[in-house]
């Protein structure tokens, strides 16, 4: 679940065939009306490359999908609570085994056809089935029961915070298994650049590889209406410079930025066209350390080694140190945990315990990191330099994000690197899909590329879903002891939290950054 990058294409005949789309003609005063209809996402990383299926899709998409379709419940950060979406209430036995939804009336599918509680049920049995992205929130479901035309009863196999676990950013969608005829022809239609969800916009054309990536159009039949002021396109372009997305929002040719440098963000401070926006997230950056290839001293040598605060600074607010490996704001986060910092001293002590270090033997290291992202360019030319202060070589390498995580679960062991730079974010509004995709042990690897194993902290961390929904002081302590044994083992490096530092139109209203769904702009609630 990372953040993919991609190589620069030219802009010109794009934007004139975006425009054209939205409804411009030759004209300029046409061309300007289109673009005012126009919510402009500019991100640096292609956005549709896990493919199209609302059941497996679990990366990058989430910025796309979180358009076209909707989960029963929507996590609220300004009331820390569970908000109704497509269900509007629900009920749970004293025992978190059953849960009662009652879902919307009136709420009609992209396809024309209507959601009702047994299309709800066909959708999450699907996702159960295909088994892929953030499948494992529905994993305590034993049975669906539809009594009504609105009503979903669950029966769950062991306890689970089922209102929770629907609000998820992944795999939690409610969609039409009918699409297309259904069956077994639905997922290559789907991928084939296709949506059959309930949102406020659907898909009108996807240009894989394209600069102006996805590109949708209101749908009219949207149950929350159209009335008032709302966006009627919304444009995903990809521009991996950081000087050529400035530009783009400094002309209005893009609405939002999602990521520039630290540097470049402060530049538009006294520009009244932008707006500038600062916002925590429960986003942070990792270095997964290969424990295959790195013995434990050397694992705990390159903790110490790291200059947090040096980090930090150089990211110039766009990024906090951190605690552990859980964000503050959500369960478990602790300010006690015992934490690395930046103890030269310490680091070579180890280094020399292993053989290495200042006076011993030189070590040669890999670090990989995803092209085009300024911050994480940043943080591997410091580890670089800590690193070579105690007799330790890093060579870094920049690659396209498939090719990354390709090299780093590639079956050749000798093939993988030694640290690999990574985003993660929570699948819903708790700390779990830490602790399940990156250190849960995991054969062959797809995200715990630390390839890390502990059957001890495995047991874990298969028992913690159902006190969070039972006894959550109890499942904080367990996050807590967890966390501990990480830092123990050093598997992982922690960085930094991510603060997010977007940049927008001034002239748009309603923004509202939601950190349980990373980098989302729910267009629908915005105002031209």
């Amino acid at each position: 679940m990372n953040r993919y990058r991609a190589g620069l294409i030219a802009a010109a005949a794009g934007l004139v065939s975006v425009l054209a789309a939205c409804g411009g003609s030759g004209s300029s005063t046409s061309a300007t009306q289109a673009a005012n209809q126009v919510f402009t996402y500019d991100t640096f990383t292609p956005v549709m490359v896990d493919g199209w299926d609302p059941a497996t899709e679990y990366s990058d998409g989430i910025i796309a999908m979180s358009e076209m379709y909707e989960t029963l419940t929507r996590y609220d950060p300004a009331t820390h609570t569970i908000k109704p979406l497509l269900a509007t209430s629900w009920t749970s036995s004293s025992d978190g085994k059953t849960w009662t939804f009652h879902l919307r009336h009136g709420v009609y599918f992209h396809t024309g056809r209507l959601m009702t509680a047994p299309a709800a049920k066909a959708a999450i049995l699907r996702t159960i089935k295909e088994n892929g992205g953030a499948s494992y929130v529905w994993s305590a479901v034993k049975t669906i029961d539809t009594p009504d035309q609105y009503t979903l009863v669950f029966h769950q196999s062991y306890a689970s915070p089922l209102d929770l676990e629907a609000s998820a950013d992944y795999s939690a969608y409610i969609y039409d298994t009918q699409a297309d005829g259904g069956g077994s022809k639905l997922t290559s239609w789907l991928n084939a650049g296709h949506d059959a969800g309930t949102g406020p916009y659907t898909v009108q054309t996807w240009n894989k590889g394209q600069e102006f990536e996805v590109i949708l159009k209101k749908f009219g039949n949207y149950w929350g209406g159209w009335s008032g002021d709302h966006f009627s396109k919304v444009v995903f372009r990809v521009v991996p410079q950081d000087t050529t997305a400035a530009q783009l929002l400094r002309s209005g040719q893009v609405s939002f930025v999602e990521q520039i440098s630290p540097s470049l963000w402060s530049s538009f401070k006294n520009d009244s066209a932008i707006k500038l926006v600062d916002s925590p997230s429960w986003q942070n950056l990792l270095g997964q350390l290969n424990v295959k290839a790195l013995s434990l001293p050397v694992r705990q040598a390159i903790s110490y080694a790291v200059d947090y605060r040096g980090i930090v600074t150089a990211l110039q607010g766009a990024g906090v140190q951190s605690s552990g490996i859980i964000p503050p704001g959500l369960l478990g986060h602790a300010s006690n945990l015992p934490d690395y910092s930046y103890n030269k001293v310490k680091a070579a002590q180890l280094l020399n315990q292993a053989g290495y270090g200042p006076g011993h033997k030189k070590l040669n290291l890999s670090l990989t990191y995803t092209q085009g992202d300024s911050n994480e360019q940043v943080v591997a030319t410091i580890i670089k330099s800590d690193l070579a202060a105690l007799n330790v070589n890093l060579s870094v390498q920049p690659l396209a994000w498939p090719t990354q995580w390709a090299k780093g679960k590639s079956a050749n062991a000798t093939q993988r690197q030694d640290i690999f730079l990574e985003y993660w974010w929570p699948d819903y509004a708790d700390p779990y899909s830490w602790f399940s995709n990156l250190l849960e042990t995991e054969s062959p690897p797809n995200f715990n590329l630390s390839y890390y194993s502990n059957p001890s902290l495995d047991k874990e961390i298969n028992s913690v879903e159902p006190l969070v929904a039972t006894d959550k002081t109890a499942a904080a302590q367990l996050y807590k002891n967890m966390q501990v044994t990480v830092l123990q083992q050093a598997p992982i490096v922690f960085l930094y939290n991510d603060n997010y530092q977007y940049a927008m139109l001034s002239g748009i209203s309603g923004l509202k950054v939601n950190p349980a769904y990373p980098n989302v702009v729910f267009v629908y609630d915005l105002k031209p």
